[in-house]
Protein backbone atom coordinates (compact mmCIF):
# COMPACT_ATOMS: atom_id res chain seq x y z
CA UNK A 1 0.00 0.00 0.00
CA UNK A 2 1.03 3.54 -0.52
CA UNK A 3 0.46 5.72 2.06
CA UNK A 4 -0.11 9.45 1.31
CA UNK A 5 -0.32 11.98 4.22
CA UNK A 6 -2.28 14.65 3.38
CA UNK A 7 -2.65 16.75 6.41
CA UNK A 8 -1.12 18.82 4.48
CA UNK A 9 -1.46 19.48 0.47
CA UNK A 10 1.70 18.25 -0.72
CA UNK A 11 2.40 20.18 -4.14
CA UNK A 12 6.29 19.56 -5.79
CA UNK A 13 8.88 22.11 -4.66
CA UNK A 14 9.33 23.57 -7.97
CA UNK A 15 6.43 23.62 -10.42
CA UNK A 16 6.99 23.77 -14.69
CA UNK A 17 8.38 27.20 -15.05
CA UNK A 18 10.18 27.79 -12.00
CA UNK A 19 7.37 28.52 -9.89
CA UNK A 20 7.57 27.23 -6.12
CA UNK A 21 4.64 26.12 -3.77
CA UNK A 22 4.21 25.95 0.11
CA UNK A 23 2.80 23.13 1.46
CA UNK A 24 -0.99 24.34 2.47
CA UNK A 25 -3.19 22.78 5.14
CA UNK A 26 -6.45 20.83 3.37
CA UNK A 27 -9.03 22.70 4.79
CA UNK A 28 -11.81 22.83 2.23
CA UNK A 29 -13.42 19.77 0.12
CA UNK A 30 -11.91 21.64 -2.84
CA UNK A 31 -8.58 21.23 -1.14
CA UNK A 32 -9.36 17.70 -0.89
CA UNK A 33 -10.68 16.77 -4.01
CA UNK A 34 -7.27 18.82 -5.96
CA UNK A 35 -5.11 16.64 -3.38
CA UNK A 36 -7.03 13.39 -4.02
CA UNK A 37 -6.93 13.37 -7.96
CA UNK A 38 -3.09 14.67 -7.85
CA UNK A 39 -3.12 11.34 -5.59
CA UNK A 40 -5.11 9.33 -8.15
CA UNK A 41 -3.10 10.61 -11.35
CA UNK A 42 -0.16 9.80 -9.88
CA UNK A 43 -0.87 6.13 -8.82
CA UNK A 44 -3.76 4.85 -10.93
CA UNK A 45 -2.82 6.39 -14.26
CA UNK A 46 -0.52 3.65 -16.04
CA UNK A 47 -1.82 0.06 -16.88
CA UNK A 48 -2.38 -1.95 -15.21
CA UNK A 49 -3.79 0.50 -12.78
CA UNK A 50 -5.94 2.98 -15.07
CA UNK A 51 -8.47 4.33 -12.83
CA UNK A 52 -12.15 4.91 -15.09
CA UNK A 53 -13.37 7.86 -15.08
CA UNK A 54 -16.22 7.22 -13.41
CA UNK A 55 -14.24 5.62 -10.44
CA UNK A 56 -12.36 9.21 -10.47
CA UNK A 57 -15.75 10.91 -10.24
CA UNK A 58 -17.19 8.46 -7.56
CA UNK A 59 -13.97 8.91 -5.58
CA UNK A 60 -14.25 12.51 -5.66
CA UNK A 61 -18.02 12.83 -4.93
CA UNK A 62 -17.33 10.41 -1.68
CA UNK A 63 -14.34 13.00 -0.84
CA UNK A 64 -16.56 16.11 -1.24
CA UNK A 65 -19.22 14.64 1.05
CA UNK A 66 -16.71 13.38 3.50
CA UNK A 67 -14.70 17.17 3.74
CA UNK A 68 -17.73 19.51 3.20
CA UNK A 69 -19.35 17.30 6.39
CA UNK A 70 -16.24 18.15 8.20
CA UNK A 71 -15.88 21.36 7.35
CA UNK A 72 -20.48 21.91 7.54
CA UNK A 73 -21.07 19.76 11.05
CA UNK A 74 -17.48 18.61 12.16
CA UNK A 75 -16.15 21.96 13.54
CA UNK A 76 -13.91 22.01 10.58
CA UNK A 77 -11.48 19.41 8.34
CA UNK A 78 -8.40 18.25 10.40
CA UNK A 79 -7.28 16.97 7.56
CA UNK A 80 -7.10 14.17 4.70
CA UNK A 81 -5.24 10.70 4.34
CA UNK A 82 -5.28 9.42 1.20
CA UNK A 83 -3.89 5.57 0.49
CA UNK A 84 -3.68 3.59 -2.13
CA UNK A 85 -4.74 0.27 -2.17
CA UNK A 86 -5.03 -2.82 -4.79
CA UNK A 87 -8.90 -2.73 -4.45
CA UNK A 88 -8.90 1.13 -4.92
CA UNK A 89 -8.71 3.95 -2.64
CA UNK A 90 -8.71 4.24 1.18
CA UNK A 91 -9.84 8.10 2.95
CA UNK A 92 -9.52 9.06 6.32
CA UNK A 93 -11.01 11.97 7.02
CA UNK A 94 -10.02 13.90 10.15
CA UNK A 95 -12.58 16.92 12.04
CA UNK A 96 -13.08 18.16 15.55
CA UNK A 97 -16.71 16.81 16.27
CA UNK A 98 -16.88 13.68 18.71
CA UNK A 99 -20.28 13.16 17.27
CA UNK A 100 -20.70 10.37 14.76
CA UNK A 101 -23.46 10.97 12.32
CA UNK A 102 -26.94 8.55 12.59
CA UNK A 103 -27.01 8.65 8.98
CA UNK A 104 -23.36 7.34 8.81
CA UNK A 105 -24.36 3.44 9.19
CA UNK A 106 -27.94 3.70 7.45
CA UNK A 107 -29.12 1.76 4.81
CA UNK A 108 -27.90 4.14 1.77
CA UNK A 109 -31.46 4.91 0.76
CA UNK A 110 -32.09 8.71 -0.51
CA UNK A 111 -34.46 10.72 2.03
CA UNK A 112 -38.22 10.60 0.67
CA UNK A 113 -38.67 14.58 1.38
CA UNK A 114 -35.57 17.35 0.72
CA UNK A 115 -34.70 18.98 3.40
CA UNK A 116 -32.09 21.22 2.21
CA UNK A 117 -29.70 18.03 2.87
CA UNK A 118 -29.34 14.59 3.62
CA UNK A 119 -28.10 13.17 0.74
CA UNK A 120 -24.32 12.97 1.56
CA UNK A 121 -24.37 9.88 3.54
CA UNK A 122 -26.62 7.90 1.48
CA UNK A 123 -24.35 8.84 -1.62
CA UNK A 124 -21.14 7.65 0.78
CA UNK A 125 -22.36 4.33 1.49
CA UNK A 126 -23.69 3.31 -1.87
CA UNK A 127 -19.93 4.59 -3.47
CA UNK A 128 -17.82 3.60 -0.06
CA UNK A 129 -16.93 0.09 1.59
CA UNK A 130 -15.29 -0.77 4.83
CA UNK A 131 -16.84 2.49 6.68
CA UNK A 132 -15.71 3.39 10.03
CA UNK A 133 -15.62 5.87 12.30
CA UNK A 134 -13.51 6.44 15.09
CA UNK A 135 -12.85 9.13 17.80
CA UNK A 136 -9.40 10.91 17.92
CA UNK A 137 -7.36 10.78 21.13
CA UNK A 138 -7.59 14.59 21.29
CA UNK A 139 -10.96 15.18 20.32
CA UNK A 140 -12.63 14.41 17.43
CA UNK A 141 -13.27 11.77 15.01
CA UNK A 142 -11.67 10.29 11.81
CA UNK A 143 -14.01 8.98 9.03
CA UNK A 144 -12.46 5.90 7.03
CA UNK A 145 -13.85 4.58 4.15
CA UNK A 146 -12.29 2.46 1.21
CA UNK A 147 -13.58 3.60 -2.46
CA UNK A 148 -13.10 0.98 -4.72
CA UNK A 149 -11.35 2.03 -8.57
CA UNK A 150 -12.57 0.10 -11.21
CA UNK A 151 -9.95 -0.24 -13.76
CA UNK A 152 -9.91 0.02 -17.00
CA UNK A 153 -8.94 -3.08 -19.45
Amino acid sequence: MDRIDTTAFASPERMPGGTSMMAVPITTAAMARAHVRAVVLEQWSSPPRRATETAVIDLLLVVSELAANAVRHGGGLVGVDVTSTPEGVRLAVHDNSDVVPAAAFGSGDLPSVHHGNGYGWPLIIRLARDIAIERRPGGGKTIRVLVPLQTMP
